[in-house]
């Protein structure tokens, strides 16, 4: 059977602020974050089943992409646990929404994690070939799981 790569897109909106960075990201600021998800498998070769010649169904892959990263991280600030322990008075005067992370939540470690998320939850007949995750129009960070083995 043939190997098929398939991608959906997601779109969100992100706070962040990185302890003791050195530059201007150390403060609050936000990004609108796109992200590309890209599963592995084999298409389904079954005569009559509704999912017949797909890897999967995108509507599946978008749920799943949904409930477990953008419904939680859209509109939402994300910090490191040391920063939020300095700062939590204010924080969460600040926001409902806080999410707090034993790492910095740079670009590259939330693709990190939401790799770590999304292999948990994937049917047992696709894998996680790779994340991309936007920041800006310009830059992205990107993760693969053959670099990852």
């Amino acid at each position: 059977m043939a190997k098929i790569r398939v991608t959906k897109k997601f779109h969100f909106e992100m706070g962040h602020a990185l302890h003791n960075y050195d530059g201007l990201c150390r403060n609050i600021h936000g990004h609108t974050y796109n992200m590309e998800v890209t599963l592995l498998g084999e298409i389904r070769e079954e005569k009559g089943h509704p999912k017949d010649g797909m890897v999967i169904d995108f509507g599946k892959l978008k749920k799943l992409v949904k409930d477990k990263i953008v419904n939680v991280y859209d509109h939402s600030l994300v910090v490191s646990q040391i920063y939020a322990d300095k700062n939590q008075e204010h924080l969460l005067k600040a926001t409902e929404r806080l999410i707090v992370h034993d790492f910095q939540p740079t670009s590259e470690n939330m693709c990190v994690y939401f790799a770590g998320v999304l292999q948990q939850e994937l049917p047992e007949d696709v894998s996680l070939y790779s994340i991309r995750l936007y920041e800006t129009a310009t830059s992205y960070a990107e993760w693969f799981a053959e670099d990852n083995k």
